[in-house]
């Protein structure tokens, strides 16, 4: 059997799109869903880390450092099969964007809280001058310079995110890989793999290309 027979079997393939675009709509819907809670939430932990009481920063601290630490496949596997034990049953999907959404988080935190801390203390000085309020400091002054400034690393998140989606399919999630790896088996023959594959790089090259662009234009506006 020669190689494109084996990887590329075009009948194969159009026989097995359907499947994989069902699989495809669940991962963009999982993707799509931790990463926006990952980024608030990401933004409450890093503003609670910096601003909260002392207490409240030690536990931020430790939830960022544990996340970060863990792998996305243990906590994932932890929350589906492990939850039950103690009467919290989650479906695949939302077990899925459980994981997904707080190991998010703790990186996004992380995002969030370096770019704050790239703005000029005295900006900070000065707005407390003019009498703003740290609500109005935050929301006016540093977070729009901040979100610009982690726009690049927040969307390699996001990829990251979108990327480690494929690990739902280990909890029965009927995901873009799981429905390949069927179609797969059914055909005996890997080219629905192939096509996965595929899918996968129309669905995250865009914002590969995406963080290139914003890198530049970040780069090209810090030269001014």
């Amino acid at each position: 059997m020669d190689l494109v027979t084996t990887f590329f079997n075009w009948p194969i393939f159009v026989r097995s799109l359907p499947l994989l675009l069902d699989g495809l709509w669940r991962t963009i819907a999982l993707g799509f869903l931790s990463i926006v809670l990952g980024l608030a939430g990401g933004l409450l932990l890093a503003l609670g880390r910096m601003y909260g009481p002392r207490f409240l920063k030690a536990v931020i601290i430790a939830y960022v450092d544990v996340f970060r630490a863990l792998p996305v496949l243990v906590w994932l596997v932890i929350v589906y099969y492990a939850l039950p034990f103690v009467g919290i049953s989650l479906s695949p999907f939302a077990s899925a964007a459980f994981a997904l959404t707080t190991v998010s988080s703790a990186y996004t935190a992380e995002i969030y809280r370096a770019g704050i801390d790239a703005i000029p203390r005295g900006q900070f000085e000065a707005a407390q001058a003019i009498g703003l309020s740290a609500f109005d400091l935050m929301r006016d002054v540093v977070l729009p310079q901040a979100i610009r400034i982690v726009i690049p690393p927040l969307t390699n998140n996001s990829i990251n995110v979108m990327k480690d989606t494929a690990l739902a399919s280990v909890v029965a999630m009927p995901d873009l890989l799981k429905q390949a790896t069927q179609a797969q088996a059914l055909a005996a023959n890997p080219t629905p793999l192939i096509g996965a594959a595929f899918l996968y790089l129309l669905l995250l090259l865009p914002l590969v290309r995406l963080v290139a662009i914003f890198e530049k234009r970040l780069g090209r506006s810090g030269r001014r």
